[in-house]
């Protein structure tokens, strides 16, 4: 696992979390890993900010899950306010699923008129996968090299990420990344991968369902621009009967700055969008946006329930987080923040040789080692070092790519200014010790 624990350094931490390290193996198993090198113990978290057992503040700067900051109070508030009134599922009429769905469907195009509720994005791309299979009566879907869309079984089969031990459909068809550095026009180079796989489903007697590709490229290496560049891809999809699934589980509820949804930086119109971790600030819910179209026949003919998909206590929760996004301005924060962080990691990449380009959009940012700028070679090696040396000096940050070697910093919206400057401090004087 990226940027994972050691077990074989078991020996090298103090004695309370080697106690708690060994009941987590007995008691969880093999499955549950760890971050970083040296794992970290957190105890509360406020803001942008975790503090462990000790009192120490780490800054966070890679999850987004608490989208709009931990423990943000209206969220907090949101939640106990609803559980002590009232939690239950879809099936009684309640008047908060549908203003949460007004406002949440507001913030798309107007194209996608419906919304489908589940806990978890893994089950929001399972529901998509069936819809849009059955709307187009195809199986055959394409995803990118190290795309990571879920770990339903059927999410999993469409998660090159997830390694080789994790087999994926064998009516799965897999292309490169988007890759900038490696195309002089990416948009084509990308139209042209997809054509090139529809046309190698075809000749196995695969029919064509669709493509499902967040707009960031989130686990592939973060790949964001140029703006557009996905536009001929999806015209290539739809001539081929299929539909464009956009998972907006990273780079949506207004990451990217300057749009609410990934997507929309490239100018299209998906025909189903799925959305989950930020969507409730850490609460269980998920959601899919899709085409009236595109589902009608599969509402009509498929009963869809799911008990805690859409529970009230997770859509207050969700309101709360799309009210503060909004209230607190923390697109403009991110466009403004995203945009300071990403010039001075572009000059920093120009001090170190092993450094090939800082990239993405507000705050979504990528920096990319390589062992030389000639062959482009990666060097996850030094990205793994870069993370673990930025967790000694309580900075929290993961790595992207199939070679783990560009950096994923992706930090809570609020992240302002000032923390962009700690960050740049600190990440400068661990550039200058292992580069």
């Amino acid at each position: 696992m990226i940027n994972g624990f050691d077990p074989a350094t078991l020996g090298d931490l103090n004695e309370e979390d080697r106690s708690l390290i060994q009941r987590r193996r007995r008691l969880l198993g093999e499955s549950y890993k760890l971050f970083y090198k040296q794992p970290v113990h957190f105890v509360r978290a406020e803001g942008v900010f975790l503090y462990d057992r000790d009192g120490a503040q780490y800054l966070d700067a890679y999850n987004n899950v608490p989208s709009v900051g931990h423990c943000h109070p209206r969220v907090v508030e949101a939640i106990r306010s609803q559980a002590a009134t009232l939690n239950t599922h879809t099936r009684y009429l309640d008047e908060g699923i549908l203003r949460y769905s007004e406002d949440l469907l507001a913030t798309f195009p107007s194209e996608l008129g419906h919304v489908m509720y589940t806990c978890t994005g893994s089950e929001a791309v399972d529901l998509a996968l069936r819809i849009a299979r059955y709307y187009t009566g195809a199986t055959g879907v394409i995803v990118t090299r190290n795309a990571y869309h879920g770990l339903t079984a059927a999410a999993a089969e469409i998660s090159p990420s997830l390694g080789r031990n994790v087999p994926l459909g064998q009516q799965v068809f897999v292309v490169p990344s988007p890759d900038k550095n490696k195309s002089i026009d990416v948009g084509k180079s990308f139209a042209e991968d997809v054509r090139g796989a529809i046309a190698t489903m075809q000749r196995h007697g695969i029919r064509f369902a669709g493509l499902i590709a967040d707009s960031i490229f989130s686990t592939d290496g973060i790949f964001a621009e140029p703006a557009g560049f996905l536009k001929e891809t999806v015209e290539v999809v739809r001539r081929a009967g299929g539909v464009y699934i956009a998972d907006e589980v990273q780079p949506g509820f207004g990451r990217t700055g300057s749009e609410m949804w990934g997507f929309q930086r490239h100018g299209i119109v998906p025909d189903l969008v799925v959305m989950g971790k930020p969507m409730g600030n850490g609460m269980p819910i998920a959601a899919v946006a899709v085409k009236p179209e595109v589902v009608d026949k599969f509402g009509n003919d498929i009963r869809y329930f799911n008990t805690f998909g859409g529970n009230t206590v997770s859509i207050a929760a969700a309101q709360a987080v799309l009210d503060i996004i909004i209230d607190e301005g923390l697109m403009e924060n991110a466009l403004q923040t995203g945009a300071f962080l990403l010039e001075n990691m572009q000059a920093m990449a120009g001090s170190f040789e092993r450094i090939l380009e800082a990239r993405g959009t507000g705050l979504f940012l990528g920096l990319e080692f390589v062992k030389d700028r000639d062959t482009c070679t990666p060097d996850g090696d030094l990205a793994l070092k870069v993370v673990n040396t930025l967790r000694e000096k309580r900075v929290l940050i993961s790595a992207s790519s199939p070679e783990g070697h560009v950096l994923k910093i992706r930090p809570p919206l609020p992240f302002n200014k000032s923390h962009a400057e700690m960050f740049l401090q600190r990440l400068g004087e661990v550039l200058s010790s292992v580069c």
